[in-house]
């Protein structure tokens, strides 16, 4: 188009150019030269024109560049419109699918909605539980008692520990236990002093151990201190006491309610609880590792088998025995007891050495728990034997057949059966806030069952054994005011009956024997007596470190009455264990048998003296109890 118009450009006039008038005459010369300019700048102009469509022309290529461009730039945009419009397609396919798929993306996130309300509400319960739970199982971590479970079987430890004093008024030379027939009498040198001690000896140890085999429980218990003494035991410096077993036994209860149990515990004599089963025994609330006077107890061998019913219960047992012998003026034709043998781990430095029984002791319990009190009756069997040599020297006159004295003719094992019965009731008062409880034991041969130890027996002016008939009782009064303080009383007493017999002397005059004669000699059990040398020290050929005894009394027990207030605050009670101290007050008297010194030489008898014996005791106690 630019080409056309620039050869049509060409070959038009310009508006410069003259146009020769028709019959114009031949021009000038002035004429001419005005025609060479004209020329000259017609020249000039195609000069131009020609470099304007040089120009033109090379616009026109660019434009020619520029639209085989724009073809390529169509082409590619309609295949991309193809490749778009076929992705469209797909896309309205997807679209459709999509809108399809969301509205079961809506019904499935409805679903998890609901489904995620549920899981944080069931998470919130979990949450609770999760956290009651765990704070019932630190509680109960925390209260329940310290228990290692090993192969099946959960074991317990327990016990506490303590720091105690005794402070008496009449001194017995002994620890916080207190030896009740030792209580001096007022001729006695060491009861003119007073006494103090301080021990944590009977800080105790338990471990208990319990599983279920079938139909049965399983028990083990061990319980000990350090109230044991050893050869080289002391108080100058270590203080070094020995550890000794208090309880040790083995139990397997059945659901029936047969219970069997055999090992070292407490006698069937002491009063229960509950029932007849082991660990259910009723202590007195004493600091006194003794206890209180009337207390019937002890703690040997035993096998035991009972039927424990809702309310009732019946029991059977096989115990250790031991016999304590009581009086003087029999002769020295006999023997019950022996030295313990070191080889064979018994106590060789016990004076009073070991009886060889002949046949253990049996009791009979019926316990009765009718729903308001708890009541025992109880039964003992014991027998005795002695080694008898009727020739030997006796007091009396020889048996026929004995050719001279202290000969083992005739020799025999004389025997003798002794027993008696006791009955407890406890009554719960004002809603379990009082405790009152009431014993008595009576028999033949039993001294040994109750706190004060009493003897079992004495002997004839032939060797014979006879049993001392003896009695015990203990009242009980036991205030729980609150459940940090509990305050106690306890009133108790034993009494051995007298047990004499005389024989006749060549002057025909009675000789006492036996326990509590009348004609035995009291008249020194008020009469102090210098000291007893009792070694050799440095510089010190005789050193008198022993206190007098007595001289001219007798002095057999007839009865020992004790009576006793006291009382323990418990600092804290909790899951931690128990934090408690106590103050125990107790007055002791001892009443012996009187006796008139009956001087069987000359026939002649002195005043009756009846020897008594007053002391005053205050223990107190800190202890930790293991939870």
């Amino acid at each position: 188009m630019f080409l056309v118009s620039g050869t049509a450009f060409a070959d038009t006039p310009k508006d410069a150019d003259a146009q020769p008038a028709k019959g114009a005459p031949p021009a000038k010369p002035k004429a001419a030269s005005k025609a060479e300019n004209s020329n000259a700048a017609i020249a000039a102009q195609l000069e131009e024109l020609r470099q304007t469509l040089q120009s033109q022309q090379e616009q026109l290529q660019l434009l020619k560049e520029e639209l085989a461009k724009r073809d390529r730039q169509i082409d590619e945009a309609r295949e991309a419109a193809a490749a778009a419009n076929a992705r469209a397609a797909e896309a309205s396919t997807k679209a459709i699918e999509a809108v399809n798929t969301t509205a079961e993306v809506k019904s499935t996130a409805i679903s998890l909605n609901s489904t995620i309300s549920d899981l944080k509400a069931s998470n919130e319960a979990l949450k609770t539980t999760v956290a009651t739970e765990q704070a019932a199982a630190q509680k109960a971590e925390e209260t329940g008692p310290s228990t290692i479970k090993y192969k099946g079987v959960s074991i317990t430890p327990g016990g506490w520990i303590e720091a105690a004093t005794v402070t008496r008024t009449r001194a017995t030379s002994a620890d916080i236990n207190t030896p009740f027939t030792g209580i001096p009498y007022p001729g006695q040198a060491i009861g003119k002093v007073t006494e103090n001690n301080f021990t944590a000896r009977q800080s105790r140890l338990t471990l208990l151990a319990e599983s279920k085999v079938a139909s049965a429980k399983v028990s083990a218990y061990y319980e000990g201190d350090f109230l044991g003494t050893g050869v080289t035991s002391n108080n100058r410096q270590s203080n070094s006491y020995v550890f000794r077993q208090r309880q040790l036994w083995a139990s397997v209860k059945f659901d029936s309610g047969l219970y069997i149990s055999g090992g070292q515990m407490w006698s069937l004599v002491t009063e229960s609880k509950k029932g007849i089963e082991n660990r259910q025994e009723a202590f007195p609330l004493m600091v006194d590792p003794q206890y209180i006077v009337g207390w019937a107890w002890q703690r040997a061998y035993q096998f035991r088998v009972a039927q424990n019913w809702d309310k009732f219960a019946v029991g059977f047992s096989i115990e250790g025995p031991q016999t304590t012998i009581g009086g003087r003026g029999f002769p020295n034709n006999f023997f019950i007891n022996a030295p313990g043998a070191g080889g064979g781990l018994y106590n060789f430095v016990d004076t009073s050495g070991y009886s060889l029984n002949r046949a253990p002791d049996f009791l009979f319990k019926i316990a009765a728990d009718p729903g308001w009190g708890h009541y025992e009756i109880v039964g003992i069997l014991s027998s005795f034997r002695n080694r008898l040599y009727p020739c030997g020297a006796l007091s009396i006159a020889l048996p026929a057949g004995c050719a001279a004295t202290n000969s083992v003719t005739g020799a025999i094992n004389d025997s003798r059966m002794g027993g008696g019965a006791g009955a407890t009731a406890r009554f719960p008062l004002f809603a379990k806030k009082l405790d009152l409880a009431l014993h008595a034991q009576g028999g033949d041969g039993i001294g040994r069952y109750s706190s004060a130890q009493l003897a079992d027996l004495t002997a004839r002016p032939d060797g014979t054994l006879v049993p001392i008939h003896s009695y015990a009782w203990l009242g009980t009064l036991e205030a729980h005011a609150n459940p940090k303080f509990d305050i106690f009383s306890y009133f108790g007493g034993e009494y051995a009956a007298r047990t004499a017999y005389n024989f006749t002397n060549a002057a025909g005059n009675p000789v006492p024997v036996g326990y509590g004669n009348a004609l035995f000699n009291n008249s020194g059990c008020s009469t102090e007596t210098f000291p007893v040398p009792s070694g050799t020290g440095i510089g010190q050929p005789s050193a008198p470190t022993a206190p007098g005894g007595l001289a001219g009394c007798a002095g057999d027990i007839h009865h020992i009455v004790e009576g006793t207030l006291g009382f323990w605050h418990k600092i804290y009670n909790g899951p931690k264990g128990r934090v408690q101290w106590g103050l125990t007050y107790s007055y002791i008297t001892k009443y012996g048998w009187s006796g008139n010194n009956f001087n069987s030489a000359t026939g002649v008898a002195g005043p009756s003296v009846r020897p008594h014996a007053v002391d005053n005791m205050v223990w107190t106690s800190f202890r930790y109890y293991l939870p």
